[in-house]
């Protein structure tokens, strides 16, 4: 039987991850696909992207595994640091997660993968295009705009999101890294790196501080300021810090789960709907889910109610363990002893009982479960 997307119109707004995979899993339904990006070509701002099993089954889906093996770094192992001492608290492996492989990979290069699938698939991609409000789209409009979408007010209308006491800085350097991802903890601040393939290493820097910096990803900052945050922390990591010769820092700002994700034949999805902080490398996979899940639920005219459903409890357990992370990360004085002494124990005698924890988040396969969701009836359960 013919899909209700079969030769339907659908516009996306944003060529971000999440709009880019959402154009694709429409356009493999057989929809007529028009997507407009505000920049006139895509860039490398965000450098690494971590792409979690749940996130890599939908690539999987699409057929685009052999594509990221080309230029991704498969991860071996996530490793929590003391930033202060250097040392290694546990190392839990990440090859024995089940299903999809969890991979480390250039947020550039993954657009690149997706653009280029999206061209084969016939998506009109016109760079360059600024959609605004009251524009008139084709079909069903599907806001993946971002943080700041301009399409989530008409649903939502005005909110204020509130700054969350913490900045970030993000770069990249030459090293050589093994294929981890490192967690530095230090009290009120910490650091992730992991390799992005050629020598280099993605960084991402966050420290609590009072003080309010803008939001955003296009603010360039002194890597001085960055270096001296950690100034009191181990050689190694200050050794990498001082690697850096350009960084960009921006100010977390906490935005609510958007309380309507459609209406009027239009729908949100990734940051634009659910903005995450970035304490658990989910913004981009729970937007490649959103998108999976939105063209099904299209094509098989159960509508967008059925969507945000769908997806609006899985969303905000992710976003709470985010938030959890923010504190974990931080720990000061005997809260953060114990922490540590508690994560050396479980990498010691149960290192599998720290990956099983988020077996509701790896494990989820969006491609095969998310219908196990619906009533027989074609409902939602």
């Amino acid at each position: 039987m013919t899909g209700f997307l079969q030769d339907q119109p659908v516009t996306i707004v944003g060529g971000g991850i999440g709009g880019l995979t959402a154009a694709l899993c429409c356009a493999r339904h057989g929809a007529r696909v028009l997507l407009h990006e505000r920049a006139a070509e895509f860039t490398d701002i965000g450098a690494g992207v971590q792409i979690t099993p749940n996130g890599a089954v939908v690539l999987a889906a699409l057929g685009l595994s052999a594509a990221l093996d080309r230029v991704a770094i498969r991860a071996k192992a996530v490793c929590p640091v003391d930033a202060m001492s250097g040392r290694t608290l546990a190392r839990f492996d990440l090859t024995r997660l089940q299903g999809q492989p969890y991979r480390f990979i250039h947020r550039a290069d993954l657009i690149e993968i997706l653009a280029r699938a999206c061209g084969k698939a016939g998506v009109d991609l016109r760079l360059g295009s600024a959609f605004a409000p009251g524009d008139a789209a084709v079909g069903v409009l599907v806001g993946a705009d971002g943080l700041h979408s301009n399409l989530r007010p008409l649903l939502n209308g005005p909110e204020d999101p509130f700054f969350t006491g913490q900045v970030a800085w993000r770069a990249v350097v030459r090293a050589e890294s093994p294929p981890e991802a490192r967690i530095w903890m230090a009290p009120g601040r910490h650091v992730v790196t992991y390799p992005l393939g050629g020598g280099v290493l993605n960084i991402v820097a966050v420290r609590a501080q009072s003080e309010w910096a803008d939001e955003g990803w296009s603010h360039a900052d002194d890597p001085v300021q960055l270096q001296s945050a950690f100034a009191d922390t181990c050689p190694d990591l200050r050794a990498l810090l001082a690697r850096v010769t350009e960084t960009r820092k921006w100010g977390l700002f906490r935005h609510p789960v958007a309380e309507r994700w459609h209406g009027d034949g239009m729908a949100l999805l990734g940051d634009a709907a659910h903005p995450t902080l970035p304490f658990l490398a989910q913004g981009a996979n729970l937007a490649i889910e959103d998108a999976w899940v939105l063209a099904s639920c299209l094509d098989r005219g159960l509508g967008l109610p059925a969507y945000q459903v769908l997806r609006r409890a899985r969303v905000l357990r992710a976003i709470a363990a985010a938030n959890a992370n923010a504190v974990n990360y931080h720990l000061g004085g005997v809260r953060r002893v114990v922490a540590h002494a508690g994560l050396q124990l479980i990498g010691t005698v149960a290192p599998g009982m720290f990956l099983r924890r988020l077996d509701w988040l790896y494990g989820r396969d969006v491609t095969r479960d998310w219908g196990s969701l619906l009533r027989p009836s074609g409902g939602v359960a």
